[in-house]
């Protein structure tokens, strides 16, 4: 079944490929140079509940790609200090047969959700949605295609990857991952679409996503919505939610030139990782909770990719009963300094 699937997507590659022109990859001018950018968050967070401090740097990312012909491109992108780590997360190239169909390969963030595909050079809030950080935080090491109907305002993506963690290539594996995200634009609103199927430790777990946002002159609103469900029944099926708006404003301050407010509410309900522990059996990782986030980020904004921000939430989590939190999972105030270049 895979040797056909393979040979399908080559034949198609080959059919795309045949009816491009020559004069394309010889006429179009190029940019040879990488183009190389990157994020560094440092933060204060205190727990409004027990007075407890940190300061740490959320993320020190470096990314670096560019383009060795008008049909192909790379990308590479490391953490330098990702709460004191330093993490490998993308390493892929890609190649474009025609206007409207490329195929990626290497290991980048498995193509599902919004939220949770979300970089931090363009984070809304301090901290992340549930649904992106417990719920679907899977980079995986695989393939994908993308294809952009030349008559219709979508993307569709879909592929296949390992299963095992991206900290090791050499496995080798008897069953595979799955990805599919449909992207659709209608006006100044997004529609999106996924599926996902993942098995990171024996258990299979199967995910579906929709979302949509609304995009106004100063107003963004979006709203997601995630369900996973473990095979065998191994655990009870999760949900993960989300509601945000953020409303911008221009602004003569200093040096700064923009000044937002944002308002989120998100929420999971009792979530397992899908890992076996000891005995085999997979446990709820993550309790039921919910959160309301309130916050506002000042900024100077040079362009699209470069600027600086300060800004400053408030978290306020719900827990049912019999939940003890820790400050990392509690109600707390977040500030922080990003710089994007």
């Amino acid at each position: 079944m895979l040797q056909k699937s393979i040979l399908a997507l080559t034949l198609m590659a080959s059919a795309l490929t045949a009816g491009a022109s020559e004069a394309d990859s010889t006429t179009v001018k190029v940019n040879y140079i990488p183009q190389i950018h990157g994020v560094v968050r440092g933060r204060f967070e205190a727990s409004t509940e027990d007075g407890d401090y940190r300061f740490e740097v959320r993320n020190a990312r470096l990314t670096v790609g560019g383009n060795i012909a008008p049909f192909a491109d790379y990308f590479i992108q490391t953490d330098f200090c990702d709460q004191g780590k330093i993490k490998i997360l993308d390493a892929w190239a890609r190649a474009w047969f025609s206007k409207s169909f490329g195929v990626q390969a290497g290991q980048f963030r498995m193509p599902f959700g919004v939220d949770p595909f979300r970089a931090p050079s363009n984070y809304i809030f301090a901290n992340r949605s549930f649904m992106g950080k417990q719920m679907c935080n899977y980079r995986a090491v695989g393939a994908k295609f993308m294809w952009h109907p030349v008559a219709l305002p979508m993307t569709i993506e879909a592929g296949a990857f390992n299963p095992g963690t991206i900290g090791d290539h050499t496995p080798w594996h008897n069953t595979l991952t799955y990805a599919a995200k449909l992207t659709a634009d209608w006006d100044n609103v997004t529609f999106t679409t996924g599926f996902q199927s993942i098995r990171p430790d024996g258990v299979r777990a199967n995910l579906v996503d929709a979302a949509a946002t609304w995009k106004y002159d100063r107003w963004i609103v979006a709203g997601e919505y995630m369900y996973e469900h473990y095979t065998r029944n191994r655990h009870r099926d999760a949900h993960s939610y989300l509601v945000y708006a953020d409303y911008s404003m221009p602004i003569h301050a200093g040096f700064f030139n923009n000044l937002s407010f944002q308002g989120r509410f998100d929420g999971i309900t009792a979530h397992s990782s899908a890992v076996r522990d000891s005995d085999g059996e997979i446990t709820t990782t993550t309790p039921a909770h919910n959160r309301l986030t309130v916050g506002s980020t000042i900024s100077y904004l040079r362009s699209k990719t470069i600027g600086l921000d300060f800004r400053l939430n408030y978290e306020k989590y719900f827990y049912h009963h019999g939940v003890d939190p820790t400050a990392e999972n509690g109600d707390k105030i977040v500030a922080e300094m990003v710089i994007r270049f």
